[in-house]
C-alpha cells in the first residue's frame, strides 16, 4: 500500500490504503503505535510532518461566582497547526474550581 496522496493526523480509520494479501495498511500518525503503517508512511508522511505548537497559558479568569462555588478558566492559542501527520495539538483550555469570596458575600441579608 502507498500513502502517496494521503497522510492523516491522529487516529483516522478512514485513512488507509490496500496492502498486501487483502490487508489494509494505514497512513495516519497512529499507525506507528499499532504497527500497521503502509510501507512508504515514514518517507511520505513523517518527513514533512509538522507537529502542533502552542503558546503560553493565558491568565486565569475571575471566579464565575462572586459568592460560593464557581469555576475559573484559562486558554492558550495554537501558534503552528499540525500538518502532514504531525503531532496533534494538546488541550487549549483548562478549567478549575474556585470559591467566590467577594466582600459583599457576608453582607447579604
Amino acid at each position: 500500500g502507498s500513502c502517496r496522496h494521503r497522510c492523516c493526523p491522529g487516529r483516522n480509520n478512514a485513512c488507509w490504503a490496500p496492502g498486501t494479501r487483502w490487508a489494509l495498511c494505514y497512513c495516519d500518525s497512529y499507525c506507528q503505535r499499532t504497527g500497521d503503517c503502509c510501507q512508504d508512511y515514514h518517507a511520505t508522511c513523517r518527513r514533512t510532518a509538522v507537529g502542533c505548537a502552542v503558546g503560553p497559558w493565558g491568565p486565569w479568569s475571575g471566579c464565575s461566582s462572586p459568592c460560593g462555588v464557581g469555576s475559573r478558566a484559562r486558554s492558550r492559542q495554537v501558534t503552528v497547526p499540525p500538518r502532514h501527520g504531525g503531532e496533534p495539538c494538546p488541550d487549549l483550555k483548562q478549567r478549575r474550581g474556585c470559591l467566590g469570596e467577594h466582600l459583599s458575600c457576608g453582607m447579604a441579608k
